[in-house]
C-alpha cells in the first residue's frame, strides 16, 4: 500500500515578506538594479558557495547588469599544485577519509593577485563594479552583497554527473569518493566558516539549486524566515539514494520513482546535507538547512547543546531499506579517541537501529559471538578482503531476530549491520561518513568498482568485550517504562550510556504534551498515519506530520502537544523522540 501523504517537499511559509522574493533572471536583475546608484560608483559583490554554476551567472546575470568593471575573484586563486601542497595533510592517500580542515579561505588565494584585484576595484571611478565568485567578498565587502548558495546534496549530484570537480581542481572524472572526501573534509568546512558572517549581513540570498531557474530573497526576509523557523516545528527536505543493497519498502510507501532499481537510503534529517524550503508568497527558496544551524544555533539547539557542539546539529535520523534487498556492509565505527586523533572530529558516530518494519526472518548482526578469538576473526576478514574466501559471519557474529519496533543500540566499537528484510530508522550522532567496512559480502558498488573496505582502521577499534551475553544485556530492546496516563505511555528505549543521545518512545491515542527541556528534539512518527503538533500557547501554527516523517522541534519551542489525527477506537500512535542528554 502506498502512503502518498509522506511529504517529500516540506516548506516553511514565511508571512509578511511576499514582495521581497523574486523568481527568474529578469526579475532578479530588476531587483538588483534598484540598489545601484544612478550617479555614483556601486560595488556589487556576488560571493558564492563552491559548486554554484559561475557560467550561468556569466551568461544569464552579468551581461544584463551592464557593469563598467567585472572581476572574477577566482583569477587570484592559488593554482592546483599550490592548493595540493597546502591541503596534502588533510587530503591523505585514503580513498574515503581525510582530516578536517581548519584553513581560512584567504589561504587559498595568492596575496599579491588578491591585492591587485582590490586595487582594480578601488581604481574604478564610477558605474557598477561587479565582483563575483567563491570568496568575492575578500576583494571588497560590497556596497550591495549577494550570497549565492546551494545545498550539499545538489553539489553531490553535480559531482556524480561529472559536471563538477572540486574547487580549484580540474578533477571532474576523478573517483567520486575522493571528490566527496575533499569537499567534506576541506571545502565545505572552509566555506561554511566564510559564509556565516556574510549571511548575517547579506542584502540578498541567491538560490542556485535548479539550473536556469534561480530564485532570490532579500537578506532581511531570509533572516526573518530563519528566525521564525528556529521557533517552530519544521522538516528538512528528504533525499533518497539507491545502493547495492537497497530495498523496495520506501519506493512503495513514499511514492518514489518506480523505474529506479531500489532505494537504499533516505536522509530524512541530516541538516549538514539536507536543504530547507522556505516560501515567500509565490516564490520558493531552497537553501542548505545548515544555514539555520549556523545563524541560530542557540535557539535551535539550546544553550547546553550549543555549548557542547557549537554550530553543529549533532543528531541524525535516516532510513536504511533492505526490504527485498541485501545485507548492509558489515562494519564498525571509530572510538572517540580514534576519530579525534585520526580525523580531527571531536565526537564519534554512535548510532542505533529502530526497526520500522521487518520481514519474518529478518536479523540484525550485532557484536561478536562469545568465545570469538579476535586474531582468528581478523585473519578471516583479511582472507575475505583478498578474495580468498567469504567471511564466516555465522562463526563470528551474532545474528539477532529483528521485529517491528525493536530497538538495537550500537555504540562505537560494536561490529554490526542490518540484514536483508529490514526497514531501519537509524538514529545516530552526525559524523555520518565514518563507517569502517569490514566485509561487504563480495559485492561491487553501483559504479562497478569494489566498495572500499577499511580493515586497517576497523581492526583497531573493535571492542571484543561486546559478545553475545553483553549485547543481549546492554544493546537489545533496553525498554524501560517511565510513566503512563489516560491515553499515553512513555518508554525509554536507549541509547547506551556511552552514547550522548537519549531516545524515548511515546504510545498515544489522545493529545500528549511534550517539553524540549532546553534542548533540540528530533522525532519520527513510527506508528499511525498522521498527527498534529501544536503549541498550547499558540506560539506557532499547527504543524502536520505523517507516518515515517522526521521532524525537528527547536529548543526554543519549549512546550508542544502532539495529537493523533483520524484514529479509530483502540488505535495507538507512536513517536520516537531523541535529544542530547545533559
Amino acid at each position: 500500500m502506498k502512503l502518498t501523504t509522506y511529504d517529500k517537499y516540506p516548506e516553511v511559509s514565511v508571512k509578511g515578506y511576499e514582495h521581497q522574493a523574486w523568481q527568474g533572471w529578469q526579475a532578479i536583475v530588476t531587483a538588483l538594479n534598484t540598489r545601484r546608484s544612478a550617479s555614483a560608483k556601486t560595488v556589487l559583490v556576488i560571493d558564492c558557495y563552491p559548486g554554484v554554476r559561475l557560467s550561468e551567472l556569466e551568461h544569464q546575470l552579468l551581461p544584463a547588469l551592464n557593469a563598467s568593471v567585472q572581476v572574477n575573484v577566482e583569477s587570484a586563486r592559488q593554482d592546483e599544485q599550490a592548493l595540493h601542497t597546502l591541503l596534502a595533510r588533510n587530503l591523505t592517500d585514503d580513498r574515503v577519509f581525510g582530516v578536517l580542515s581548519c584553513h581560512q579561505l584567504s589561504e587559498f588565494f595568492d596575496a599579491d593577485r588578491l591585492a591587485a584585484l582590490r586595487q582594480q576595484v578601488a581604481d574604478a571611478a564610477e558605474g557598477l563594479v561587479v565582483v563575483y565568485g567563491p570568496g568575492a567578498s575578500l576583494v571588497h565587502p560590497g556596497d550591495v552583497l549577494v550570497y549565492a548558495d546551494l545545498p550539499r546534496w545538489e553539489i553531490q549530484q553535480r559531482m556524480r554527473s561529472g559536471e563538477l570537480g572540486n574547487w580549484g581542481v580540474e578533477n571532474q572524472h576523478e573517483d567520486i569518493l575522493r571528490r566527496y572526501k575533499r569537499a567534506f573534509f576541506i571545502e565545505w568546512r572552509v566555506f561554511d566558516r566564510h559564509k556565516t558572517p556574510l549571511l548575517k549581513r547579506t542584502d540578498f540570498l541567491l538560490d542556485t539549486t535548479l539550473a536556469d531557474a534561480p530564485s532570490m530573497v532579500s537578506g532581511e526576509a531570509l533572516r526573518a524566515g530563519l528566525k521564525e523557523t528556529s521557533h517552530r516545528p519544521f522538516r528538512v527536505v528528504p533525499f533518497f539514494d539507491p545502493g547495492v543493497w537497497g530495498g523496495q519498502w520506501m519506493k512503495q510507501r513514499f511514492d518514489l520513482d518506480p523505474s529506479k532499481p531500489n532505494y537504499a537510503w533516505c536522509f530524512d534529517c541530516v541538516p549538514e546535507e539536507n536543504s530547507l524550503l522556505m516560501r515567500f508568497g509565490d516564490v520558493r527558496i531552497e537553501i542548505p538547512s545548515l544555514d539555520l544551524v549556523l545563524l541560530h544555533p542557540q535557539e535551535l539547539l539550546g544553550e547546553k547543546v550549543h555549548a557542547r557542539f557549537g554550530a553543529e546539529f549533532p543528531i541524525r535520523f535516516d532510513f536504511l531499506d533492505t526490504m527485498g534487498g541485501q545485507n548492509l556492509s558489515f562494519q564498525v565505527h571509530p572510538l572517540t579517541e580514534y576519530i579525534q586523533q585520526q580525523f580531527g572530529m571531536h565526537y564519534t558516530q554512535d548510532e542505533s537501529y529502530y526497526i520500522l518494519d521487518a520481514e519474518p526472518d529478518a536479523v540484525v548482526y550485532l557484536g561478536t559471538k562469545t568465545g570469538t578469538d579476535p586474531a582468528a576473526m581478523i585473519d578471516d576478514l583479511h582472507q575475505a578482503a583478498r578474495g580468498e574466501k567469504d567471511f564466516d559471519d555465522r562463526r563470528f557474529v551474532n545474528q539477532i531476530p529483528a521485529r517491528k519496533h525493536d530497538h538495537f543500540l550500537i555504540p562505537a566499537g560494536t561490529v554490526h549491520c542490518s540484514g536483508s528484510g529490514t526497514m531501519v530508522l537509524e538514529i545516530s550522532a552526525t559524523p555520518y561518513i565514518f563507517t569502517f567496512k569490514l566485509w561487504d559480502w563480495g559485492r561491487l558498488g553501483l559504479d562497478g568498482l569494489p566498495r572500499p573496505v577499511h580493515l586497517t582502521h576497523g581492526e583497531q577499534v573493535i571492542d571484543w568485550q561486546r559478545d553475545t551475553q553483553w549485547v543481549h544485556q546492554h544493546l537489545v530492546n533496553r525498554i524501560e517504562p517511565l510513566g503512563e496516563g489516560d491515553g499515553w505511555q512513555e518508554e525509554r528505549t536507549g541509547l547506551h550510556e556511552r552514547e550522548f543521545i537519549e531516545t524515548r518512545r511515546h504510545w498515544f491515542s489522545g493529545p500528549v504534551t511534550h517539553r524540549t527541556q532546553g534542548g533540540v528534539n528530533v522525532l519520527n512518527l513510527v506508528e499511525g498515519a498522521e498527527a498534529l503538533v501544536e503549541s498550547p500557547s499558540g506560539a506557532f501554527a499547527p504543524f502536520t506530520v505523517h507516518y515515517a516523517e522526521t521532524f525537528i522541534i527547536p529548543a526554543s519551542v519549549g512546550e508542544y502537544r502532539i495529537t493523533p489525527v483520524g484514529n479509530s477506537v483502540g488505535q495507538r500512535f507512536a513517536t520516537v523522540k531523541a535529544w542530547v542528554r545533559g
